[in-house]
């Protein structure tokens, strides 16, 4: 979250920001909150000592005198009216501020939304086929390796089962990149739970704004993860992380629940969108200073996976009004697939600066002695299944319908060809 100092010191700043980002938060009811905090505060605070001071001379007196007594019991009354309306005000107050996205980096470009993000760099050339690619719904279905049917009876519209082949694909495209991001990016792995608790939605960004896209139990209040980007972020929540701790790279597998609302007709065949997918993903704890470029790594290591897998790819910058909620810079690794005809998302990388950390009240101390200070949080998929199944199904797909399995995973699958 932003600071409510900031926010206060330069309320112009913030307005310029979230018009940016195509967002309409009531900036002006903040301030507005805080200025009534502001002054309840005072008020609250000199009738606490009145009060104190009475109790004392109450307490120094044999005979207590009715007008003294009559005077606690006012007091006692407008301290406890006060509080209830600066509790209410605070309650709404910190709603509001949870509410507001964070500012985009200096160097994001200007855009309305994702038609103005900005290729960087591709790699790769595009397969030309000598026969007509199949989208991956059609393979799947022929090769045995995906059954909508049986999702759909299992579970309704939007789940799938991968079967036989198909699910150790999915298994070696994890494992690989675990063992990828572990051995040779520096990654610590993390085995998270899947269900949070609320409070580690809201140090992630996801509560209370996302909450119509999340999964809830109700009776024991989890929350099931969108991504691990959310106990990740909670990993340290409420810690001071020791000098010399920084930079924290971890690296996470999770199945990933969201409730995909579509329009009609929008995505809606195949694997390309459903309310449970798998992820490996990167999260970075780092000091302020050092997290720009730590996000330039970032996206070189999810860029590898691509690269490995031979799949062509390219790396969009983020425009002002496509970033994520808690992001001030997005990068995005879009593979190519050629049956579908289209790129797709494959990772989302982003740099947050304090803002998760605010909220989940993640600090670090920079040298033996010195005062706390916020670190700065990143997080990028390293990288999303299954559209990284999706495009290597659809680039490697041969004429007679068999999938060629690229060489760098034939060591996870122990077979190279689908078929």
């Amino acid at each position: 979250m932003l600071s409510l100092q900031f926010i206060r010191e330069n309320p112009d700043l913030v307005r310029k920001a979230l018009e940016k980002r195509q967002f309409s938060e009531p900036l002006d009811d903040i301030l507005v909150l805080d200025e009534q905090r502001r002054s309840l505060l005072p008020e609250v605070e000199a009738l606490r000592a009145k009060r104190n001071q009475v109790s004392k001379k109450l307490g120094k007196m044999d005979e207590k005198p009715p007008q003294l007594i009559e005077e606690m019991r006012e007091i006692g009354n407008r301290i406890k009216a006060l509080d209830g309306q600066l509790r209410a005000t605070e309650e709404q107050l910190n709603d509001l501020l949870l509410r507001i996205p964070n500012i985009p980096h200096p160097t994001v470009p200007l855009g309305r939304d994702e038609s103005e993000n900005r290729v960087v760099r591709s790699w790769g050339d595009v397969r030309k086929f000598d026969f007509k690619p199949l989208p991956h719904w059609e393979l799947g279905e022929k090769l045995g390796i995906i059954d909508f049917v049986r999702g759909a009876k299992l579970s309704g519209t939007r789940f799938y089962v991968l079967c036989g082949l198909g699910a150790h694909l999915q298994r070696a495209l994890i494992s690989f990149m675990l063992d990828l991001h572990i051995t040779e990016h520096g990654y610590t792995e993390i085995y998270p739970p899947f269900m949070v608790k609320r409070e580690c939605m809201i140090g992630s960004g996801n509560l209370p704004k996302f909450a119509d896209n999340l999964y809830h139990d109700e009776e024991d209040d989890f929350w099931f993860v969108p991504t691990a980007e959310v106990p990740l972020t909670n990993l340290h929540r409420d810690e001071i992380l020791p000098p010399g701790t920084l930079p924290i790279y971890y690296v996470a597998y999770t199945a990933c629940f969201r409730r995909e609302k579509m329009s009609a007709g929008k995505d809606t065949r195949g694997i390309k969108r459903g309310h449970q997918f798998d992820k490996v993903e990167l999260y970075k704890f780092v000091e302020p200073e050092t997290s720009d470029e730590e996000l330039e790594k970032m996206v070189n290591n999810a860029e590898e996976v691509s690269h490995r897998l031979g799949i062509p790819y390219r790396v969009l910058e983020l425009c002002s009004g496509d970033l994520g909620f808690a992001s001030t810079k997005s990068y995005d690794i879009e593979m190519w697939a050629s049956g579908c005809g289209e790129w797709l998302e494959v990772s989302s990388c982003s740099n947050c600066g304090d803002f998760q950390a605010r909220r989940a009240n993640t600090r670090f101390r920079p040298e033996p002695g010195a005062g706390p200070r916020f670190v700065h949080t990143l997080n990028g998929s390293g990288l999303a299944l299954p559209r990284v199944v999706i495009a290597l199904l659809e680039n490697y797909q041969q004429s007679d319908g068999s999938i060629i399995v690229p060489e760098v995973l034939r060591p996870y699958t122990g077979f190279g060809v689908i078929r």
